[in-house]
């Protein structure tokens, strides 16, 4: 498989499930953002962009700036570690993902990895069943998301604060991956605490 770097964003505020750290949330005993590390265990970096005092063996911390200034400027932290002047790699490849997808395996990252190798895009990511983009679980060409982190921030007098995913993917081109296999959605989020119980079922095969 194609080498890659790995970012994952942890940072939210979680303001519908009480202001919690939403990535530490067990599902099936295991917190969510560790879930998602295991699911880039093959990623070289791996990044966690939040609040993380004690990361895992192999794993590098950041903070976005201002801390809360929304995913892209997390993404853009997350970039920095791989394409500053100290860049610790040059992976072609990033995946950039959200810390509460507590159903990502292996298997469905290889599926993104292996459509950007075989398609002239600057991206892949999933969508759900309903054709709706999943702006935080895919993979980017680093150098293609470096430049629109680059041009977002021109547009905005250079602050990435509050800027939507979706505006820095708009001048990119993107391969979308739908889930026909079986086994739950890669792209499920948890966003409240109902959400993290239907995952409990899932991993417990609890769920169809």
């Amino acid at each position: 498989m194609t080498g890659f770097a790995a970012v994952v964003l942890a940072g939210g505020a979680a303001r519908r499930m009480g202001g919690v750290d939403k990535p530490g949330v067990p599902v099936g005993g295991v917190a969510m953002r560790d879930r998602v590390l295991a699911a880039v265990a093959a990623a070289d970096p791996r990044i966690v962009v939040g609040p993380l005092a004690d990361p895992p063996p192999g794993v590098l911390a950041v903070r976005e700036e201002p801390p809360g200034a929304g995913p892209v400027a997390a993404t853009a932290a997350g970039l920095a570690v791989l394409t500053g002047p100290a860049a610790l790699t040059g992976s072609d490849f990033v995946a950039v993902l959200a810390g509460d997808l507590p159903l990502l395996t292996i298997h469905a990252v290889d599926r993104l990895i292996e459509t950007l190798v075989r398609r002239p895009v600057d991206g892949a990511l999933y969508v759900d069943d309903t054709g709706r983009r999943q702006l935080l679980c895919g993979v980017w060409r680093t150098d293609r998301l470096r430049d629109a982190i680059d041009r977002l921030a021109g547009r905005r007098d250079g602050t990435l604060a509050g800027a939507s995913m979706r505006a820095l993917f708009a001048d990119l081109t993107v391969a979308e991956v739908t889930w026909r296999e079986a086994g739950p959605p890669p792209w499920f989020d948890c966003d409240t605490d109902q959400d993290v119980q239907r995952a409990d079922e899932w991993t417990s095969g609890g769920a169809a």
